[in-house]
């Protein structure tokens, strides 16, 4: 496998990332929905959804890994100037947006709620301000780890070492799953666990996908674009089983009851990455118009992603929820489309201000 460059324009990763973006508010709105008071058949109706967008955070990960590989391949960036550039696009991002949910909109805290300072911290350290802000916790790891993802990288030098480096990761995550199938999830306390899904562990091997699928994309989106209708009778036949798994648990539908580390929810993660990198090498070989888009979408998607709850939860202040329990299916298409609009203009708007603040500022000092 040789590694060729990926489009200037866009490349898979950026097409994991906004479209993990764009599913994981709806995962949000549908969280809302399930908070009211619903019939069976429609509790039924919102776990089908919930599943069906259930590749966000490892969908985002393998997208993060195959475009940072992407963009150092040929300079690789001191550690120091890595975090540097980092700590603008994500950390400080992340810490506004923490702040806001737990000062602004504290009822949002998952687990219990912090009383004193010390809870205050362990709050916003561990992804408990908000429904989604887990992810970011698990995610800001991966940043961290860049060294040890470049220096991996340098180990894969061949077709050889490329599929060693798989297999090794395969065994490595098959043995995590069967662990936490056996040992964690039938137990009724395994929502004790929740901050398994905080550590990198987890989700360490979708960031060596990411970077195997940078190393050989030329062969890898070729083959995902052949075999993409096997992908997509492996993900329906992995969501039949997962609703099947989830809806096993007592009434009423929770979506804590779902796991990402269950068999069939990696088997149809891996499906939906496959599938998303084959709609991006489609687009790529054809040069489509909407690689540019996909693009600029992607610069945005973490700060969207950070903000969408708060949006959300303004709009569901604002009549979203009164409109939601009138007209469920209309409610909720009416939320989703609000806050991926306002997360994303917003966003917008700011890059924006704060590019034409920054010119403002080099001329006067010219």
């Amino acid at each position: 496998m040789k590694n060729e460059e990926l489009h200037a324009v866009a490349d898979g990763g950026d097409y994991l990332k906004v479209f993990a973006c764009t599913a994981v508010m709806l995962q949000s709105v549908l969280g809302f929905a399930l908070g009211l008071t619903q019939p069976v058949a429609l509790q039924r109706g919102l776990a089908w959804a919930y599943l069906l967008v259930k590749f966000t955070a490892p969908a985002f990960i393998c997208g993060i890994l195959l475009t940072t590989m992407r963009t150092t391949a040929r300079r690789q960036p001191t550690y120091r100037y890595y975090l540097k550039q980092q700590w603008s696009a994500l950390f400080f991002p992340t810490i506004c947006w923490t702040l806001a949910y737990m000062l602004i909109f504290p009822g949002l805290q998952q687990q219990r709620a912090y009383h004193d300072g010390l809870s205050f911290v362990w709050q916003f350290v561990n992804g408990n301000a908000a429904p989604h802000l887990w992810y970011n916790t698990m995610m800001l790891q991966m940043i961290f780890l860049m060294p040890l993802f470049w220096a991996i990288r340098r180990l894969i030098h061949s077709r050889w070492t490329a599929w060693w480096t798989l297999g090794l990761t395969a065994i490595g995550y098959l043995a995590w799953v069967v662990w936490y199938t056996l040992r964690v999830y039938p137990t009724a306390q395994f929502t004790d666990w929740y901050l398994l899904d905080r550590i990198f562990l987890g989700f360490f091997p979708y960031a060596i996908l990411g970077i195997l699928a940078w190393y050989g994309w030329s062969t890898v989106q070729r083959q995902l674009r052949r075999w993409w209708w096997l992908l997509l009778v492996i993900g329906v036949v992995a969501l039949v089983e997962q609703d099947r798994t989830l809806l096993d648990w007592s009434l009423p539908v929770s979506f804590s009851h779902t796991s990402y580390y269950l068999p069939a929810t990696v088997i149809y993660i891996l499906s939906i990455i496959g599938l998303i990198l084959a709609l991006a090498g489609h687009q790529q070989s054809r040069h489509s118009r909407w690689l540019p888009v996909i693009h600029r979408l992607a610069g945005y998607a973490y700060p969207s992603y950070l903000a969408n709850v708060f949006w959300l939860q303004l709009i569901w202040l604002l009549g979203g929820a009164a409109f939601t329990r009138q007209h469920v299916l209309l409610g909720i298409a009416s939320c989703y489309l609000l806050t991926w609009c306002w997360s994303f203009g917003f966003t917008a708007l700011l890059d924006k201000a704060l590019k034409w603040r920054k010119t403002r500022w080099q001329e006067r000092n010219r």
